[in-house]
């Protein structure tokens, strides 16, 4: 079942009482998020499960590794996930939505990465906690640029997996709001699908992002080297 724990190599995800579940969007974000700044406080923008917080703090040093979650359920899920990892002692997440998150936080952070709801278009599946997951409308892209800008340190990073069909529109509000995409790649399922994700890194800096694509599979449940590579640190089988 969907809701049964999902066990990667160093922790367990418990998911019964949350809306969205363990995907793909999250683990690569949570893989592919640069560290080379070698971020002391780390910041997950719509936690959900907490599963990116856990990837943090599993590849990083970082003393601080926050999180914030709107939703109750979910909430309760990542502050159990939390308390059962190895980090518990460097995790935490904050009941808290982001516009209030940024009015009540003083403090800056080294790293800020999101995997946000970002069904633009009204979806309905007839579970209403899951659409209000996966629905834009919950966090729009502008509301959490603006957080972002608020909470990044003048030297740190925000991380993001987005629709590819959005990189652009997002990008404009990034530059709006003073932060230049700096690292961007682009997913496919396969080598003859279309590109369905970006992956962007962005900055407060100017400069011309690197920009590389990724491809997941081979064949069915056949996986690129690539992606072995980036997410074999997590995933059970890889």
């Amino acid at each position: 079942m969907m809701s049964d724990p999902f066990k990667f190599k160093q922790f367990t995800v418990h998911q019964d009482k949350c809306a969205m579940k363990v995907g793909t969007d999250g683990v690569l974000l949570g893989a592919w998020t640069s560290l080379e700044r070698h971020p002391n406080s780390i910041l997950d923008i719509g936690a959900g499960t907490g599963v990116i917080a856990l990837q943090m703090a599993q590849r990083s040093t970082a003393e601080l590794v926050d999180a914030i979650e709107l939703d109750d359920n979910a909430y309760e899920q990542c502050v159990e996930n939390f308390e059962r990892s190895p980090w518990a002692d460097r995790l935490f997440c904050y009941h808290s939505g982001l516009d209030e998150f940024v009015d009540e936080m003083d403090e800056k952070y080294d790293l800020i990465i999101s995997n946000p709801p970002f069904y633009e278009e009204q979806v309905s599946s007839g579970d209403a906690p899951r659409d209000a997951a996966r629905q834009n409308q919950s966090l729009p892209f502008n509301e959490l640029l603006k957080g972002v800008s608020k909470l990044l340190d003048n030297e740190g990073l925000f991380s993001v997996i987005i629709p590819f069909k959005s990189e652009e529109s997002f990008n404009k509000i990034a530059k709006d709001k003073g932060l230049y995409a700096n690292r961007i790649t682009r997913v496919r399922g396969n080598a003859s699908t279309e590109i369905k994700r970006s992956m962007m890194q962005f900055g407060f800096a100017k400069v011309t992002p690197k920009e590389t694509e990724l491809v997941i599979e081979k064949s069915r449940h056949q996986y690129t080297r690539d992606y072995v590579e980036l997410t074999k640190d997590f995933y059970l089988k890889m």
